[in-house]
């Protein structure tokens, strides 16, 4: 496959009236996917849906905002050993919607929890992190518990930090411990990653959609698919000014280098 999406939610409800057209649009234009689980119905889905698809892989976890829900280790260690599936996540932090202190330690104990269960299956992690606005806390918080906390794999990457906001000293820091980093449509149509971008070395970098979220340029509007994740890895090779081709394939092999894709 030439582009790939490192993080979509192609499981999700939103594409259950028409998953088979969306999936031959991706068969199409040459693009596979990473589904994400986000609790463990969803996990179970992706893992599924993977278990069909040649050109999807799975993540089984317990999205940070989740924190009504249990996490119960041994079930998703189950879920977590087929073969389709590549990561533990999205799990971190997520300070967005302003939680109080008690709703972070909350989010701070699971992301521990599936730090440790990524470290006993030998999987990477799939980090979801989001921080209040105006602040680069969660990253902060993220990367005290990443340092702090745990002895990370070195010979090969821990993972992936999706949806990429971050600013060059954050990156930095993700970059000493061998993680890449994600970009979504949201560099189709703002400036506020283009800095970033050209910092990061290309074998760090990754292309997703989060969809059906965030659509990019020129799909601004609808919901997004996988497909259009050639419009993230597009704006990636403008940003850093080198070839598509150089890029996807980068891309390709940052993929096969963390999630042994």
């Amino acid at each position: 496959m030439r582009f790939f999406d490192a993080h979509s939610h192609i499981h999700g409800k939103e594409f259950d009236a028409d998953r088979s057209e969306v999936l031959a649009r991706m068969r199409a234009t040459d693009v596979s996917t990473i589904t994400v689980g986000t609790h463990f119905e969803s996990s179970e889905k992706a893992v599924a849906l993977a278990e069909k698809e040649k050109n999807i892989w799975a993540t089984v976890g317990l999205h940070p905002t989740d924190t009504k829900e249990s996490f119960d280790y041994e079930a998703y260690k189950k879920l977590a050993l087929s073969p389709r599936v590549v990561a533990i996540g999205e799990c971190g932090l997520d300070y967005f919607w302003e939680g109080d202190g008690d709703e972070r330690e909350k989010q701070k104990e699971k992301f521990k929890t599936q730090i440790n269960l990524a470290l006993e299956i030998g999987k990477p992690i799939m980090i979801h992190s989001r921080p209040s606005r105006g602040s680069m806390d969660a990253y902060e918080n993220v990367l005290d518990i990443l340092t702090s906390n745990f002895s990370l794999p070195t010979s090969q990457s821990p993972g992936n930090v999706h949806f990429f906001v971050g600013n060059e000293k954050i990156a930095r820091r993700f970059l000493e411990l061998g993680f890449t980093m994600s970009f979504t449509g949201v560099i189709t149509f703002a400036r506020d990653y283009d800095e970033v971008i050209k910092f990061l070395p290309l074998s760090s970098i990754l292309s997703e959609t989060d969809c059906p979220y965030v659509s990019p340029v020129p799909y601004r509007g609808k919901r997004n698919e996988p497909a259009y994740v050639a419009e993230v890895a597009r704006k990636i090779a403008e940003i850093k000014d080198i070839s598509i081709d150089q890029t996807v394939s980068a891309i390709a092999g940052n993929i096969n280098r963390v999630f042994g894709v």
